[in-house]
């Protein structure tokens, strides 16, 4: 069957651009505000935002999102994975209007919080939905299409706000065209297929095997057939505990069950270093930013990183599964930790005459705010390699009948870390500057790293059934790679064979 999992069909990836327009969404929303915030100036009632204000309107994105991507998961285990992106979809509708016609600061709150909803559940769903449909060999990179589409997003938030930056209410423009593609997929929605492992869970053994059968387009019949019935011993063992337990007792079991704790562990811990290495904060507040340090056009420079952040997640999609989840974690974060390291020591030969502190309208060395630049995109770059993609690989580790589950705990932390770094960012620097802010980064990367090296597995190339097995002495590490080699080994015999 491994042979077929490489020719996956032109149906595999249009469904998944389709899904995707929900990552467009998530980095569309998260990176507009960036600038909206430098635009908004007195049109939400006091003439400038306050640091406080600004922290409020980002952070209530990111409280919606924790309680959606908490929701989200456990809801796709009743209704189906689609239907909660249908559901997603009219969020951003609604919180893209409510943005739009805000006038207080409190309207604005509340309408990005709705928005957060509609983010959390398509954090959580997308690559949750993608994971499930994709072919094993392929599974990473079709996930990464999503990351592709957050990153894609950005960069579009960022050149309708560099567009927008100098026409009066242009902001509100920025915020409402977020619900032009929620419209497009909820559309879209009825023609893209259910998770067959979902399918087969609801007893509807025909349409996952047709689904399947357009998934694996070379495949025939008896491999089709072969399939099912392997995914089938999974699902009957799913349907049994399903049967057997209450949701309670199913919840519970993702932490008392070594198995699945050691999976919550793993996604749980990369969802946290994804954001506790602080790179929302550039989302977020990027432009603020580069204001401060002297750019003229703060928001077409934070362009330059939101750029940098999709190039280089093209690059992750070519070659996750080619690398691995685990081998390009651990060589692209060094990366990290030497860009804010050395953005840290920039920050603080820049402030220097300000005693560390950032004074918007200060003549700042040009040298120094280029060497900020530079270290922020070769940071992003890193970032973008291996972070910004491989905890989205999450759905991957965890047994089916807790996947919805783990899925959204996994997604809530990284919105519980997304909430901390967003909230604390501004009055962070306000305490300890922001050389001292980017070096505390810095550190946590460093622990990231670590718990990396030390708990996460290689997961390419192994069948979701056979990831949820890697898990049951440890952490999997030698578990994998040993399956991992016996299935390179199972391919080259049977090439000889043949």
């Amino acid at each position: 069957m491994d042979a077929k999992d490489t020719a996956s069909s032109l149906y595999i990836w249009m469904l998944v651009l389709a899904s995707s327009i929900s990552g467009l969404l998530f980095g569309y929303d998260t990176g507009v505000i960036s600038g909206a915030l430098v635009t908004i100036r007195g049109d939400l009632g006091p003439a400038e935002l306050s640091n406080m204000q600004k922290e409020l309107i980002t952070s209530s994105t990111t409280l919606g999102a924790l309680l959606g991507g908490l929701a989200g998961g456990i809801i796709s285990d009743w209704t189906g994975r689609k239907w909660v992106l249908g559901i997603a979809d009219i969020i951003f509708i609604a919180g893209a209007a409510a943005q739009a016609v805000s006038h207080t600061v409190w309207q604005m709150v509340c309408g990005r919080f709705v928005i957060g909803i509609g983010v959390g559940f398509a954090a959580c769903i997308v690559p949750l939905f993608i994971g499930e449909l994709a072919p094993t060999k392929q599974r990473g990179r079709l996930v990464t299409v999503n990351v592709v589409s957050i990153t894609l997003g950005q960069v579009i938030a960022y050149g309708i706000g560099a567009g927008f930056e100098s026409v009066s209410g242009g902001w509100r423009w920025m915020v409402g065209l977020g619900a032009v593609p929620a419209a497009l997929q909820f559309f879209v929605l009825p023609f893209l297929p259910e998770s067959p492992r979902i399918l087969l869970r609801q007893g509807n053994r025909y349409t996952a095997a047709r689904n399947l059968s357009k998934i694996y387009g070379k495949a025939t019949p008896e491999e089709i057939e072969q399939r099912v019935r392997l995914m089938e011993d999974s699902v009957q063992e799913s349907i049994r505990i399903t049967k057997e337990t209450t949701f309670a007792q199913r919840f519970a079991s993702v932490f008392l069950v070594n198995e699945n704790r050691r999976a919550l562990i793993v996604a749980c811990g990369l969802q946290a270093f994804q954001q506790l290495c602080g790179f929302n904060t550039l989302m977020y507040y990027s432009a603020t930013l580069f204001k401060s340090i002297g750019f003229n056009k703060p928001t077409a420079v934070g362009l330059i990183i939101s750029g940098t952040n999709f190039i280089f997640t093209l690059f992750a999609l070519k070659y996750i599964d080619i690398i691995g989840r685990r081998r390009i974690m651990l060589y692209s974060s060094p990366g990290m930790i030497f860009g804010l390291g050395f953005a840290s020591v920039s920050f603080y030969f820049l402030t220097k005459k300000t005693n560390g502190v950032l004074v918007d309208g200060t003549a700042y060395p040009k040298s120094w705010s280029i060497m900020v630049l530079f270290s922020m995109v070769f940071y992003v770059a890193s970032y973008a390699t291996g972070l910004g993609n491989v905890p989205w690989q999450q759905g991957e580790l965890f047994a089916l009948e807790v996947r919805g589950i783990g899925t959204s705990l996994a997604t809530a932390t990284n919105w519980t870390g997304n909430l901390i770094i967003g909230a604390t960012y501004l009055s962070l620097i306000n305490k300890i500057t922001a050389a001292g802010a980017f070096g505390f980064y810095a550190g946590l990367c460093f622990l990231g790293w670590t718990f990396c090296l030390a708990c996460y597995p290689e997961t390419a190339g192994l069948s979701l059934e056979e990831v949820t097995q890697i898990f049951k002495d440890d952490f999997g590490i030698r578990a994998a790679e040993r399956l991992r080699r016996e299935k390179a080994e199972a391919r080259a015999d049977a090439v000889m064979d043949f």
